[in-house]
């Protein structure tokens, strides 16, 4: 292994990067990249979260992608599509495709995975929602049927992945794993797509590697030239800058941030900014009558709207955007990003920052004193989200909330928040359909079938916000469809369902050598990479 040059040592840290951690080889067509978490499952319906996402893109393909510079919808395994009625669209598919092992890409596939991800255990059902059933009109068509009209159904195909339906039941599959609990299938450790690339071997926590699909039906039609990909989950931030800046890795898609004006004052590197379609925010559990750990027995203060706010206004998020991110966010008072379709200045604006006012919420909801309270959050998921969390308990408890705060590693920090283990959490919340509903079904609506409350974690429940989501989802006219939306995050602001802190603004940094496009989704278009 080449050791990093004395002048950009960075920590002792670095003297456990290994050659055993990290490959040294330097082929041209190998991109070698890390980033702090590992996924968690190879299983395409267990866990809809980024990490896995951006690496089932590689192996995995969806009838529907993004084009990386609009966002768009376009075809990838499907040809074109059709609404043939309201509730009725008609997909073509594009025909030659095969998987990886050679078999064929057939209709009857592409209608057991959507099928499969509309399963009890997986965790897409919001991706599947409105879908009432998938008909196969032919091997190359397939028609969705919608139980209602769904604007924004094509948006939902981009992230429904594609897998054979003989390769899953060969190996007893069929049914997605449960990410909550730690029995494990097949598919949570093997792959079979149709993607660019093949899933060679996962060792969890030490290194993917991922080969190119010779088979793939888009060989020679994108530019990419990328023929192994080795992605090695790294948690130190100094780690992960130490091989950067040592040529041991090619591309880190969480840089720390302090060392981001570092990285851009070398000659042969790069830092990429741009803003991410991610609001990090503040769950809190406003279901149970008493809170596991809390010195408050028999009743919950986060069910006191005036506590939630209370809790709202002692945050000092410029502080926080100043100090913790280095300027490297947007402080916003809703719950989407502003590439959001629904986004509106009306509906982004925050309480304002008032430790006075949120003394005096906390006295009159009876708690003149504070109260103790568990804080869950994550460790290496999002940009500083330790250091986040720890300037959140500490600006909690100059009005007497003593949050115990405690952080646990990606792997096993989200199965917890999805067992409710927590009472007050980190979220970093992602919207793949670029559509306002994903956001308002899967966090503010109450816990339900069809995708509904998916992520509803702390269980916030109102019946009038239920209502209101429910003419958005049958809304087909946008504008009115718009003007619902902004209703409802405005409703959501007095709420206070969740406590919306800032979206992301995402740096990668990389070698000059590689060329990759900046995503608002914070993955990469594999279709698109190169290493020169």
């Amino acid at each position: 292994m080449r050791a990093p040059a004395p002048l950009l040592a960075i920590a002792a840290a670095v003297a456990v990067f290994t050659a055993a951690a990290l490959p040294a080889t330097a082929d041209a067509a190998t991109f070698r990249y890390a980033r702090s978490a590992d996924l968690t499952s190879w299983d395409i319906h267990a866990q809809n979260v980024g990490t896995n996402n951006a690496l089932h893109s590689a192996v995995y393909e969806t009838l529907v992608e993004y084009n990386s510079k609009t966002f768009k919808p376009e075809p990838q395994l499907a040809t074109g599509w059709k609404q043939v009625s309201p509730t009725q669209l008609r997909v073509s598919l594009r025909q030659g495709v095969k998987f990886s092992d050679g078999s064929p890409l057939t209709a009857d596939d592409v209608k057991f995975s959507l099928e499969r991800a509309k399963a009890k255990s997986s965790n897409y059902a919001v991706f599947t929602l409105g879908i009432d059933r998938v008909v196969v009109v032919d091997p190359q068509t397939i028609d969705i049927f919608s139980d209602l009209p769904n604007p924004v159904l094509v948006n939902q195909l981009t992230e429904l992945r594609i897998m054979s339906r003989p390769w899953a039941e060969k190996n007893n599959t069929t049914i997605p794993k449960d990410i909550k609990v730690s029995e494990e299938n097949y598919a949570h450790r093997n792959a079979l797509g149709t993607g660019p690339f093949v899933l060679k071997s996962w060792s969890p926590d030490q290194r993917v590697v991922l080969t190119a699909n010779p088979l793939w039906w888009g060989r020679g039609k994108f530019p990419g030239n990328v023929t192994e990909v080795v992605y090695t989950p790294i948690k130190s931030d100094a780690t992960r800058t130490a091989a950067l800046l040592s040529g041991e890795v090619d591309f880190v898609i969480d840089p720390s941030l302090q060392d981001v004006p570092r990285i851009r004052q070398q000659p042969n590197l790069k830092v990429l900014d741009g803003a991410e379609n991610r609001t990090i925010l503040l769950g809190m559990d406003q279901f149970r009558d008493e809170l596991p750990g809390s010195n408050v027995k028999g009743k919950n203060p986060l069910k006191d709207v005036r506590v939630r706010q209370a809790l709202y206004q002692a945050i000092d998020i410029n502080a926080i955007q100043r100090v913790v991110l280095r300027g490297l966010a947007q402080p916003t008072g809703t719950l989407i990003a502003r590439q959001v379709n629904g986004w509106t200045p009306k509906a982004d604006v925050r309480w304002p920052y008032d430790a006075a006012a949120a003394q005096k919420l906390l006295a009159e909801a009876g708690y003149p004193q504070g109260f103790e309270v568990d804080f869950a959050c994550s460790a290496g998921r999002y940009i500083n989200d330790e250091q986040l969390c720890q300037a959140i308990t500490a600006q909690w408890a100059k009005v007497g909330v003593k949050a115990k705060l405690r952080t646990l590693p990606f792997a096993t920090y989200f199965p917890m928040i999805q067992r409710n283990e927590a009472s007050i959490y980190l979220l970093g919340w992602g919207v793949p359909t670029f559509d306002a509903f994903y956001t308002l079904q899967s966090l503010v609506r109450s816990p339900g079938a069809g995708g509904d409350g998916n992520f509803n974690l702390g269980r916030f429940s109102n019946p009038q916000q239920d209502a209101l989501i429910e003419r958005i989802k049958k809304e087909t006219d946008p504008a009115t469809r718009n003007g619902l939306i902004e209703q409802a995050l405005v409703k959501d602001h007095a709420l206070i369902s969740h406590i919306p802190l800032y979206n992301q603004i995402i740096p990668w940094a990389a070698s000059k050598k590689v060329e990759i496009t900046h995503r608002a989704d914070n993955r990469i278009d594999w279709r698109q990479l190169k290493v020169n």
